[in-house]
């Protein structure tokens, strides 16, 4: 008879790990207890009625004796078990054998990556990014603009953007774009509103003197105001759309995407309705029982009595993806060889949309961290369910599937969230805390060929985050896929000082920081470490550590730039001394990533202009702007400003001497 441990490890639940400080972990009785009950029933044994595999590998010997066996390819072709050719065809196939019906997914061994990359590009948050013309955030207008401002200004190859998931755009509600509504659909925030067919007919009653008015009002705010905006593009979309019909192609868009639309729409105009009729109505878990769950006669009675509500909201996803598409289709038009850079979100908020439309497929009675590291000393509670493994195995992956698909459309690149949840994720269990819970692996495999298969489909080349608690054999699979890894500098680090620039992987995006983190001026001068002070989520005692130890980072950073000579021979030695942080040194600290040999070097929005006040301050909410903050310089002060204009030539000039200039 099995105890708990052997239970729990036939159920994937790992029963110790390392941390980041090199201590073992052991699960204890009580978490393996409590996530074995969040995983439900035991199905363990049951045929799984989905196969992943690569082309050159043999199909089950019972299927392919099986009487009944027949292999329909997603072209249509069938075949029989005599016909099958040696190198299954690329695709989702189906199969019957011994009276049950299969799903085949027959992937590559490697997702796109193209040869001789070694290119450069800019990480910018969209709604951040600053025009004398958009509406108080950024739109595609701007990222168009910015496309053509930054190929002759950075020789970029790709644009890395925020993910653009669609969230509530309502205060008091989370901004983030990494806790989405929905991973499947986009934020209409981003529509350049004068560019959808129709504004012209509206525009000039639309813009009163009030009206233009507010919209240079929220172009002069520093902090995006994502409420106002909505509202004031909501206003100008809701009468184009009254006056112009969605039109046939429109219409054929939405039919084509199916539940997943459908459902996504529904819950807009539901949420939308129902916060009218009560404005303390925040999220569905409020909503009135009878429309909680999406196959109910009330939601069907709803969705009767209010088809134009939510056909508008898929007439709004389907000007998203149309005005996206005009913008990849222009960076790659304009010489960039990668274009838009997508970024897929681990999370989804758990009191939105897809948790309302596809609640089966994530785990009730458990939340995903992380375990204790540097930065969170406790560990993180992301405070969203772990995906249904089990669901996603009896549904052929096809909620995964579309996940990727959508986020891949109209771009070059994917960079996925925290790639290690391919593998395992961590669950804090129910009344558990975050110091307090247990790996728990997936399907890998699977996960990784449906991964590799996507991105040739789409021909987009694919960076994994895999930053934090890390195994080898992550890394090793990820590679061996083709799969770029994420390198920052301020985690490239080990007893000796930072990593020397020819030590990164070739095979690897090289970068200085990301949303989570401090900016490099930030990281130099300690402004992440008062703002955590200042947002109350550091005690006095942990400040001074935290200020020791960055003072240590900061010689570090220095010796390694004297180290590699990036700074002249008479610079001063001694980090202390250098408190605040020059152009020189940032430019210095770019430098030292651009001649690494990694395939992609990204430049941050924050570090090319110096900023540093970071994107995101983890553990804060309205501690902290996060998720708000706009761009140092607006588009045309990058190219107009002698300081921006100064900035950006030295910049340019690290990539064409790093031999990544196109």
């Amino acid at each position: 008879m099995e105890n708990i441990e052997q239970l729990a490890e036939r159920h994937g639940i790992q029963q110790e790990f390392w941390d980041i400080f090199g201590q073992k972990h052991r699960t204890s009785p009580e978490t393996n207890a409590a996530i074995l009950t969040a995983l439900g029933p035991d199905t363990d044994g049951e045929e799984p009625p989905v196969l992943v595999t690569g082309q050159s590998e043999a199909l089950p010997k019972a299927w392919l004796e099986a009487p009944d066996f027949a292999l329909s390819l997603e072209s249509g072709h069938r075949l029989d078990a005599e016909s099958i050719p040696d190198e299954l065809p690329l695709g989702y196939h189906q199969v019957r054998a011994n009276g049950g019906d299969f799903r085949l997914i027959v992937g590559p061994e490697s997702a796109v990556l193209p040869p001789k990359l070694r290119r450069a590009g800019l990480g910018v948050t969209l709604y951040g990014v600053r025009s004398s013309r958009n509406w108080g955030c950024g739109d595609f207008r701007d990222l168009r603009d910015l496309i053509d401002w930054a190929i002759p200004a950075l020789h970029a190859d790709f644009i890395a953007l925020n993910p653009l998931h669609a969230i509530h755009n309502r205060t008091p509600y989370n901004a983030s774009p990494y806790l989405p509504n929905s991973i499947y659909y986009r934020n209409f925030l981003y529509l350049d509103v004068e560019a959808v067919p129709g504004y012209a007919g509206i525009c000039a009653e639309f813009e009163t003197p009030e009206t233009l008015a507010e919209m240079a009002a929220l172009r002069a705010t520093g902090i995006v105001q994502y409420e106002r905006v909505a509202a004031l593009k909501r206003r100008a979309l809701e009468r184009i759309f009254a006056d112009n019909p969605p039109n046939a192609a429109c219409r054929n868009w939405i039919h084509r995407e199916g539940d997943l639309l459908r459902l996504y729409a529904t819950y807009c105009a539901l949420d939308e309705h129902l916060h009218a009729a009560n404005p303390d109505t925040w999220v569905w878990p409020q909503w009135p029982v009878e429309f909680q769950d999406p196959a109910s006669p009330a939601v069907a009675q709803f969705a009767a009595a209010h088809p134009r509500e939510i056909l508008f909201h898929g007439w709004l996803q389907w000007l998203v993806d149309q005005q996206i598409a005009a913008v990849q289709q222009h960076a790659l038009a304009s010489g960039m060889g990668i274009g838009l850079y997508h970024d897929l979100a681990l999370a989804t908020d758990r009191c939105g949309s897809d948790l309302w439309a596809h609640r089966p497929f994530f785990v009730n009675g458990a939340r995903v961290g992380s375990p204790p590291d540097d930065f969170s000393p406790s560990g993180q509670d992301w405070s969203f369910p772990p995906p249904n493994q089990k669901r996603h195995l009896e549904d052929g992956y096809r909620l995964y599937t579309e996940s990727i698909r959508k986020s891949m459309r109209h771009g070059g690149a994917l960079r996925i969230d925290h790639v290690m949840r391919l593998f395992r994720l961590y669950w804090i269990p129910e009344g558990h805390n975050a110091a307090n819970g247990a790996y728990v692996k997936d399907r890998p495999m699977d996960l990784v060929r449906i991964l590799a298969l996507e991105s040739h489909r789409n021909n987009t080349l694919i960076v994994g985050e895999d930053l934090g608690t890390v195994e080898n054999e992550v890394r090793e699979t990820l590679a061996k896929f083709g799969i770029l890894s994420y390198r920052l500098m301020i985690f490239e680090q080990d007893a000796a000082g930072f990593k020397r620039p020819a030590d990164y992987p070739v095979q690897a995006l090289a970068s200085t920081t990301t949303h989570d983190l401090p900016t490099i001026t930030g990281y130099w001068t300690g402004e992440d470490i008062e703002a955590r002070l200042k947002a109350g989520v550091t005690d006095q005692d942990s400040y001074q550590a935290q200020l020791e130890s960055r003072i240590r980072d900061r010689q570090r950073l220095l010796d390694a730039l004297l180290a590699e000579e990036l700074l002249p021979a008479d610079h001063e030695t001694d980090a202390a001394k250098v408190p605040t942080m020059s152009m020189e040194i940032r430019l210095a600290v770019l430098e030292y990533l651009a001649k690494s040999e990694s395939d992609l070097w990204l430049i941050n929005q924050e570090d090319l202009t110096g900023e540093p006040l970071q994107q995101n301050l983890p553990g804060t909410t309205a501690e902290y702007p996060n998720w708000s903050r706009k761009m140092r310089w607006s588009l045309e002060e990058l190219a107009t400003l002698p300081e921006a204009v100064e900035c950006v030539a030295s910049v340019r000039s690290l990539v064409v001497g790093s031999g990544r200039g196109k």
